[in-house]
This record gives structure tokens, C-alpha cells and sequence, in this order.
């Protein structure tokens, strides 16, 4: 190959990252994790546009709530699927009731109890396309939560809860009510999730592929006026004749 022909095939100019349309800089960023993204988007004010671009933002992953204080992600009109799922031994603190925690465990709780169910609400209020969405090992959110996400995300389609101990047949019967788009939902180790719940489920929404690992099967939580009156009947027949079979039995 000549010099001439070399130098026709050679570039007359040098092409930066920044002069690729919005499409290319989508597609590039996309194959970053949330922080990787972050700190690229600081280089300049080019790419902090791309950034903030929501259609960089239809998959959200988090795998612990402490991940939801992080500036690194977008919340927006084209957020798809959201997933936060914590595996963590701190996971069990979150599961026993608030009357039975010890002081060392409300404070560990209080650090996060609030941040999935903030979280939730925004995206409420942000997101109205969403599709799916999984929680799993929050402890903390309650019905509320899900059933206001329900209310706000008609477009939802798939439904994960597991190991979230506070839902109840509340959420059950919001999915009845509000869920029309749902074609798929799981309670795996709902605690609080009755058998009839399920049922009512089966029954009223048979389009509902419905799965619920052991949710029925567990111990669910007693109120504490409950656990007092418990406690007060197997105080006074302890003093009778039925000693052994009123202190055989035990109350959840």
C-alpha cells in the first residue's frame, strides 16, 4: 500500500465519545453498573445529559436498601422492572415483630426501616410503566405500600414479594381491586398471607399465574393484646386440673 492510499483511508478528523448522537451514548453507558455510569456522567456536561436521559433507566437493580441512598440512578417515565432483594443476616432482625425486639434491634432497624417504603412512594408518583416489580427480604414495607404501587402502575404485570413479613391478605385483596394487568404475582414466606387469602385469589382472578411458597404453611405474627390474653388463660388454668394441656400449648 502507497503513502496515497494510505492517506485516503485515514480519518480528517478525530471523533470523541462526545460527538456520538444520544442513541450511541445510550447504548454505551447501558453496559455500565450504576456507579460506573455516575462517575462517567461527572466528566462532563455532555454525558451528565445522557445520564439523566430516562430511557438509560428501564432496569433498576438493588440488592440491599442501603443501595437506595446512592445519587447513581434515575427514576422515570421508562422504568420497566425494578427489583430490590436483600439477603443479609439482618434480614431476620427485620422479620421479628416490633413488640419483641430488643433495643439493640429497633436501633439497627431504625437505620433503614424507612428507605424501601420512601423509595416506594416516589416511584408511585414517578414511574407510571412500570412492569415488574420484586421485593424481597424487605421487611419493613407494609400493604400500603404495595397497594399504592397497585393503584399507580396500572401497566404492572408481574408481582414478586418474598420474605416480606408485614403483607398481609390486604395486599391479596388490592390485587383483586386494582391489579387488572397482572398476569403473574408470588408471596413466597409471606408469613401473615392466609390460606384464604390465596383462595380468594384462585377464585376471583383464575387469569392470575399464582404461586406462594409456603406463605400459608407459617406461623403467622399475633397481636400483642392477643399474646397478653394468651399468656393471662394459661396463667389461670395452670392452677387447675388441665395444667399439662393448657401449658402444652403454645401461642405464635
Amino acid at each position: 500500500m502507497d503513502a496515497s492510499t494510505t492517506k485516503l483511508i485515514q480519518p480528517t478528523t478525530d471523533l470523541t465519545i462526545t460527538q456520538l448522537n444520544q442513541e450511541c451514548l445510550l447504548h454505551l453507558l447501558s453496559y455500565l453498573d450504576k456507579d460506573s455510569c455516575r462517575s462517567f456522567s461527572l466528566t462532563c456536561h455532555r454525558l451528565r445529559e445522557v445520564y439523566l436521559d430516562p430511557r438509560l433507566w428501564s432496569l433498576l437493580l438493588f440488592h440491599s436498601p442501603s443501595e437506595l441512598r446512592r445519587e447513581n440512578y434515575v427514576l422515570g417515565s421508562s422504568l420497566r422492572y425494578l427489583a430490590v432483594t436483600w439477603h443479609s443476616s439482618r434480614v431476620k432482625v427485620c422479620n421479628i415483630e416490633d413488640w419483641m425486639k430488643n433495643q439493640f434491634q429497633k436501633d439497627l432497624c431504625s437505620k433503614h426501616e424507612s428507605l424501601v417504603s420512601s423509595f416506594l412512594e416516589r416511584v408511585c408518583t414517578m414511574c407510571p410503566n412500570l412492569l415488574s416489580l420484586t421485593l424481597s427480604g424487605c421487611g419493613h414495607i407494609s400493604d400500603q405500600e404495595v397497594i399504592c404501587v397497585l393503584q399507580s402502575c396500572s401497566r404492572l404485570r408481574s408481582l414478586h414479594l418474598e420474605n416480606c413479613v408485614r403483607v398481609t391478605d390486604l395486599t391479596l385483596q388490592a390485587l383483586v381491586l386494582h391489579g387488572a394487568g397482572l398476569h403473574q404475582v408470588t408471596v413466597d414466606f409471606c408469613r401473615n398471607v392466609t390460606q384464604a387469602g390465596l383462595e380468594m385469589i384462585r377464585e376471583r382472578r383464575p387469569d392470575i399465574c399464582l404461586t406462594a411458597e409456603r406463605s400459608a404453611g407459617m406461623i403467622p405474627d399475633s397481636k400483642p393484646d392477643k399474646r397478653t390474653q394468651a399468656t393471662t388463660q394459661t396463667e389461670t388454668y395452670a392452677e387447675g386440673p388441665n395444667v399439662l394441656l393448657m401449658t402444652s400449648l403454645q401461642f405464635p
